[in-house]
């Protein structure tokens, strides 16, 4: 059976700088089964990329909604994409 593999492109802003957002987000790519990263931008803003099942990447783009405990989200813009082969999930420093 295969699956249909997808991307997602994430921009996350509100509170979500210094509050573990981005430990969070890889422990939950862990748990849901998708590859990628995700960083910090200097704007405060946080940026992620999804890859995997569909199901699993919508999963992590809801996800990003609510975020670590400590996050206060106010928004999250989302780009697809066919896959580009990201192999893992990291933090980007």
């Amino acid at each position: 059976m295969s699956e249909t593999r997808t991307r997602a492109h994430v921009f996350v802003s509100g509170r979500v700088q210094g509050v573990y957002y981005r430990a969070n987000t890889e422990e939950a790519a862990g748990e849901f089964g998708v590859d990628g990263w995700v960083r910090n931008l200097d704007d405060g803003r946080v940026e992620a990329v999804f890859e995997g099942p569909e199901d699993a990447v919508e999963a992590m783009v809801e996800w990003c909604n609510e975020g670590s405990p400590r996050a206060a989200v106010e928004d999250v813009s989302v780009e697809y994409g066919d896959p580009e082969g990201e192999d893992g999930f990291r933090i980007r420093y």
